[in-house]
């Protein structure tokens, strides 16, 4: 099953690669920079442009924290690795934002120049089909699904292979022991005044207390 995902994927394109790493980043944390790297590494891309969330149409109804606060967050995460780049795509963006719309304006921006791998969370392929414009989607970019040590990978694979069949899907996935770090669990101990000194970064933990974050 393994040989059959990875030899379902195009021949590598002369097209320089760049990762989008899109996400709400709630706040980030190191399981979404390991992730990025890894994959940034493996696919030999030459750079990971993060992506945070305007107004994201799968948040409706749930508290999101404000997105200048959120896109400040990344800029300080990613700060130090010379590969990471940060847009405000999403957040200058009037509406709800739809990874397919953030595609099309690299698209543009890169002049067709480039192939994109849209980096996410390996739990997300069970929601993609419910995307806007998903088999549009899997025409303008590859897909890097990010595990953890112990998923399920027969049901990750079936899902890749369905989603190849039956979309033409190019979908390629990547282990990262750190994503068992959750924003979820994060914005919790904060409000229970717990640590969360080396979950995400330094700058980005000094920047949650000086602004009285999620509590």
């Amino acid at each position: 099953m393994k040989d059959f995902i990875e030899n379902c994927t195009e021949m590598t394109s002369k097209k320089i690669k760049i990762g989008i790493m899109g996400g709400t980043f709630d706040p980030i944390h190191y399981g979404h920079l390991v992730a990025a790297e890894a994959a940034r590494v493996k696919f030999d891309l030459k750079d990971v442009i993060f992506v945070p969330s305007g107004n994201p149409p799968h948040k409706k109804g749930q508290k999101v924290l404000d997105k200048t606060h959120r896109y400040l967050m990344t800029l300080l995460a990613t700060a130090t690795n010379p590969y990471f780049q940060v847009s405000r795509n999403e957040v200058d963006r009037e509406g709800y934002t739809y990874t397919i719309d953030t595609i099309r304006d690299f698209d543009i921006e890169y002049n067709g120049t480039a192939e994109f791998y849209f980096i996410t969370g390996a739990d997300a392929l069970s929601e993609v089909l419910t995307w806007k414009n998903i088999e549009k989607l899997f025409e303008m970019c590859q897909f890097v699904a990010a595990t953890r040590p112990g998923y399920k990978y027969e049901e990750l694979f079936k899902e890749i292979e369905y989603l190849t069949v039956n979309y033409n899907g190019r979908i390629h996935f990547v282990e990262v022991p750190s994503l068992a770090i959750s924003s979820t669990d994060i914005r919790e101990r904060v409000r229970m005044d717990l640590p969360i000194k080396y979950l995400l970064s330094e700058a980005v933990e000094n920047y949650i207390y000086k602004n009285n974050l999620y509590k």
